[in-house]
Order: C-alpha cells, then sequence, then structure tokens
C-alpha cells in the first residue's frame, strides 16, 4: 500500500470539474484508491464520494492506493491536486 499527505493546491479545491477529472484520473488505475479527509475516507473513484468530502483549498488529504500500479497512481494524482484544470 502507498501512501501520501498531500496539501491541495489547486484553486478551486476538490469541487466540480476539479472533481470530475480527479475521479476520471483515478479510474485510468487499476488499483483500488482512497482520499481521506479529517475522519472520513472515500473512494476516489466516486464522484459523489470525493464531492461529499468538500476539499477546499489549502487542506491536507491522505491520498492511499493498493495494487499493481499504487505508485501511479498515488503520483499522478497528487499532480492532479496541486494545479487547476480548464
Amino acid at each position: 500500500m502507498t501512501n501520501k499527505e498531500v496539501i491541495v493546491r489547486c484553486e478551486s479545491g476538490l469541487h466540480n470539474r476539479q472533481a470530475t477529472y480527479f475521479v476520471q484520473k483515478a479510474n485510468e488505475f487499476e488499483s483500488s484508491i482512497w482520499l481521506e479527509s479529517g475522519s472520513r475516507k472515500m473512494n476516489a473513484k466516486s464522484l459523489l464520494g470525493i464531492m461529499s468530502l468538500s476539499i477546499v483549498t489549502g487542506a491536507t488529504v491522505n491520498l492511499s492506493a493498493q495494487g499493481s500500479d499504487e505508485e501511479a497512481a498515488v503520483t499522478a494524482l497528487e499532480t492532479l491536486l496541486q494545479r487547476d484544470v480548464y
């Protein structure tokens, strides 16, 4: 299992379009991927789950993955949390 603590730096937080791109990217990987904010942990491949976390800019989240491509998944999703998608 690969875990990484990430500070969300995208200006819009993880809402609407940013959340959609995050979930689409997560679904490109075979690994099970989870995003944790505070005491809540959601499947990173679920748009409703990710949006329900209400993650804002500057929030610290824990990104974890388990599977054959876990390191690549965590690296790609961390990168996505660092920038805005337009």
